[in-house]
């Protein structure tokens, strides 16, 4: 297929390589340069998104925010001004699933369908192929792009209608966060206490406290590798995305305004652009202790 794909960034660039790999064409945008790699492998530099939607039969974005993302569908020189009825936009991104229904609304009334299809599983998971992707929008469409969904990821769920996928993320997002803050009060508990957080680690990965979370966070922590594979501010993006759900449908959610204000610790700190590990941080700054790098 000629593929589209906007945003080239930590989880995109990789996405976008998969799909080369598996043969298709793929016409780029990114806000800074079309990654060497890709360019060597054959990806087309566009100038910008509506350029993309002229060539591509399917268009992908991967964005960092809502506004990124009504920006390059709609504004100027965007991708509606190049779409042509049958074509198919998928949005990845982890954005506002109340906007989403707008934006597919929008995409719709240009004959086209529209399918939100975030992911979970960060740069690692984008790399292997092996992202969790959650979809809402028409079956027909998810039918369609589904061998591209194979080629990036492993566990593809169609959740149901346009915003479903997003509204998925954002429970994903929910979780997570209340793990990676779990986590770090327990390697920071057991620290201060005189045990060894790595030994400490160890052992409950092997019992009911073990999770992808304890296994790759925890890791993280204790060797303090915080290079981003998801940034503390995109985090903190999502979890504002759930608080401002959770108002409009009048459910409280305690534990994750508690993460969201640790990931505002961080933040006050400068450390919004560490990976969102780096939380454990703002455990230690309550703890005046920090976990020793191992």
């Amino acid at each position: 297929m000629n593929i589209g794909f906007i945003g080239l960034g930590i989880m995109g660039a990789p996405m976008c390589g998969q799909l080369i790999d598996a043969g298709h064409r793929l016409f780029v945008h990114t806000r800074r340069q079309v990654p060497a790699a890709l360019a060597e492998r054959g990806a087309t530099a566009c100038a910008n998104a509506r350029e993309v939607a002229q060539h591509a039969d399917i268009v992908i974005t991967m964005l960092p925010d809502t506004p990124d993302v009504q920006k390059v569908l709609f504004g100027e020189h965007g991708v509606a001004q190049g779409l042509t009825a049958g074509k198919v936009v998928v949005d990845m991104s982890s954005i506002s699933p109340i906007e989403t229904k707008a934006f597919a609304q929008q995409i719709n009334a240009l004959g086209c369908d529209y399918l939100d299809a975030p992911v979970s599983g960060g740069e690692v998971g984008a790399k292997a192929g092996t992202l969790t992707i959650m979809v809402g929008g028409p079956e027909a469409a998810f039918a369609r792009v589904l061998p591209l969904f194979e080629r990036m990821g492993k566990n593809i769920t169609h959740v149901g209608a346009n915003g479903d996928g997003q509204t998925c993320k954002v429970a994903n997002q929910i979780i997570v966060a209340l793990n990676i803050a779990a986590v770090s009060e327990a390697l920071v508990f057991a620290s201060k206490a005189g045990a060894d957080p790595a030994k400490v680690r160890q052992a409950l990965m092997g019992g009911f406290a073990s999770s992808r979370i304890l296994e790759v966070h925890g890791e993280r922590m204790i060797k303090r590798t915080f290079d981003p594979g998801f940034r503390i501010g995109l985090h903190q993006k999502d979890l504002g995305l759930a608080l401002q759900g959770a108002r409009a449908l009048g459910v409280a959610l305690p534990g994750t305004a508690n993460a969201a204000q640790l990931m505002q610790i961080c933040a006050a700190h400068g450390l919004q652009d560490q990976d969102h590990s780096a939380l454990v941080q703002a455990i230690e700054i309550m703890a005046d202790h920090a976990l020793a790098a191992q």
